[in-house]
């Protein structure tokens, strides 16, 4: 199981604080491998609001005392408000990759409803993004270095990702056909639980009864890149991650991410951060040195 998160001050005391208009007070992210299950469960809720965005596989939870199993899927966030009784369960047999938020502030609950987010909403459909994974993976960056004006980035960045959010919510030109929605859904929840494997796009689309044409031209449309960019973009991004949170050469971490060539990983991996893996490493360490 890969865990990551960050608190505000060092703190693991959850808190209300209305001296401000928006604070950031936690963030992480949990992928479960071999663990057999992750349940939380807080009966009275917390002090703070909190936003889980399924990445890949699927959540369960529990909204009411009647025991009811609500599955939510890859592509979904689930917000809980203050006070509000908490219980969720991941499972390491569905890969289930979460991140999570947790923030507070004197006027949230206007804020959330400013950005499309009514009050009883458990569930936001929101699809599945690199750009709502990347954010969280700043807010978690900023939360361990702590750098000057962290607390003013933290809430840009959640403002952010709010926004992306409203976006979803009001997109008029979002793909309303079931079966391709659900197709496209199919394919990043495969790349995403594959991506550090040999994935031939010509025979996934074969595999699901689609031409490689139609495949990446609907892909394109739903996810704003091609199918292998996705699956770049996937393994890169875990690339950085592990580089500034581990201790693998690069060698190693290329093979973790999918690339069994540490010249070819690291020619794509400066290509697309415009400094290679080692570079990235010293560069990031640097920032992380007062």
């Amino acid at each position: 199981m890969y865990i990551n998160s960050a608190y505000l001050n060092n703190s693991l005391i959850d808190f209300m604080d209305k001296s401000k208009p928006l604070i950031v007070g936690s963030c992480g992210t949990y992928h479960l491998f071999t663990r057999h299950r992750l349940p939380t469960y807080r009966p009275k809720g917390r002090l703070d609001f909190q936003i889980l965005y399924v990445a890949s596989g699927k959540a369960h939870f529990y909204f009411n005392d009647k025991g009811i199993d609500t599955v939510v899927p890859a592509g979904n966030m689930v917000v809980y408000r203050p006070k509000e009784p908490q219980k969720y369960e991941y499972f390491g047999t569905d890969q289930t990759e979460v991140y999570w938020v947790h923030f507070t502030g004197k006027d949230v609950k206007n804020l959330l409803r400013s950005y499309g987010i009514p009050d009883d909403t458990h569930i936001i459909n929101t699809g599945t993004s690199l750009e709502y994974t990347r954010i969280f993976k700043q807010m978690i960056l900023e939360l361990q270095r702590q750098q000057a004006d962290y607390p003013e980035m933290l809430t840009l960045l959640l403002r952010q990702l709010l926004i992306l959010i409203h976006r979803q919510l009001t997109s008029d030109h979002k793909i309303r056909n079931v079966f391709l929605d659900s197709e496209m859904e199919a394919a990043i929840q495969y790349f995403n639980d594959n991506y550090n494997t040999e994935i031939n796009i010509e025979e996934y689309a074969a595999s699901r009864g689609m031409s490689v044409s139609w495949f990446i031209r609907n892909f394109k449309q739903y996810a704003d890149t091609t199918p292998m960019q996705y699956i770049v973009s996937i393994r890169i991004a875990n690339a950085q991650v592990l580089l500034e949170t581990t201790d693998y050469n690069v060698t190693e971490i290329g093979n973790i991410v999918g690339y069994d060539n540490p010249l070819y990983f690291s020619r794509i991996f400066k290509k697309q951060k415009g400094v290679s893996p080692s570079e990235y490493r010293t560069l990031s360490k640097s920032i992380d040195t007062p």
